[in-house]
């Protein structure tokens, strides 16, 4: 009840009750951005700005109890854009990689992060989801506005990549 009283409260403007709703959440949502972004700087701009677009639009929210899931995807999406925008950075760094030493040797590769942050970017959020939030295929789905098809497709995938990887065969840059 009391935590329903907030949420009406934050929606009518109250900032008060909108930091004691973000508090609840502002660890798990920390965690989630670092381990889209890996620099705790860009993980702590991912958060700012997902709390500011939390506030600008939880008039939008329907019910308290999406709430939670509600600020996950808009920073799923807010850490998406900061890789799509981080992308030509990377590439660049990723080709000068690819010309010194066309392969990655496992033994450079052992921590189990590091290797899904070599997946691509669908890859790697459907994993996240799955496996460090343990959110069940549907609600994945609902996430990211695609079929729940596609979610088991990609974790199969992802899964089958992370294999590859630790059975001695490398995964490239781009997750291939």
């Amino acid at each position: 009840m009391f935590y329903q009283n907030r949420f009406k409260k934050a929606q009518q403007g109250d900032q008060k009750a909108f930091l004691q709703l973000i508090e609840c959440d502002k660890e798990k949502l920390y965690k989630m951005a670092y381990l889209y972004v890996k620099n705790e700087n860009d993980a702590l701009d991912i958060v700012q700005e997902t709390i500011t677009k939390a506030y600008v639009n939880i008039g939008t929210v329907k019910e308290e109890r999406y709430f939670s899931s509600w600020l996950t995807k808009i920073l799923i999406n807010t850490a998406l854009d900061v890789l799509r925008k981080n992308s030509k950075i990377i590439l660049l760094k990723d080709e000068m990689v690819d010309r010194q030493s066309p392969t990655i040797r496992i033994e450079e590769k052992l921590d189990l992060l590091e290797a899904i942050e070599q997946l691509e970017e669908k890859y790697k959020t459907v994993v996240i989801l799955r496996y460090y939030r343990d959110l069940p295929v549907q609600e994945i789905a609902d996430y990211l506005n695609c079929p729940e098809g596609t979610v088991k497709s990609n974790l199969h995938r992802a899964i089958q990549k992370l294999k590859q990887f630790y059975q001695g065969g490398q995964v490239n840059e781009q997750g291939h």
